[in-house]
């Protein structure tokens, strides 16, 4: 069994946080853009349209205000996450993995499978 070294652990935690704090700018910025993406329209049909008005009240309004945000925040962040997570792990493969072009000369693939 191996043993793990304190610097190399303090340097996954390190990569974690930067990771961590990329995602959470990464989704804030989302959220401030769905925020006013979807604040204009809720404001505007409550105020122009007559079906809104009537039936969306200011709590209504700021719930569906929010909850594009939330969701723009959440999935900006999650999309982050694995972006970061794919390259780390692409960078801290084995040479012989990273290779990902076809070298040999198998046989020939079915009729179906060529380009």
């Amino acid at each position: 069994m191996s043993t793990v070294s304190r610097a190399s652990l303090d340097q996954k935690l390190a990569l974690a946080k930067r990771c961590s704090r990329e995602a959470t700018l990464a989704g804030a910025k989302a959220a401030a853009v769905a925020t006013i993406a979807s604040g204009i329209p809720t404001l505007a049909s409550v105020r122009m349209l007559p079906w809104a008005k009537a039936n969306i009240n200011p709590t209504g309004q700021a719930l569906i205000i929010s909850t594009v945000a939330g969701m723009a925040y959440f999935i900006a962040a999650d999309k982050k996450i694995l972006s970061l997570a794919r390259r780390h792990s692409f960078e801290e493969a084995p040479d012989h993995l990273k290779n990902t072009s076809y070298q040999g000369v198998g046989r020939p693939h079915p009729a179906f499978f060529r380009p």
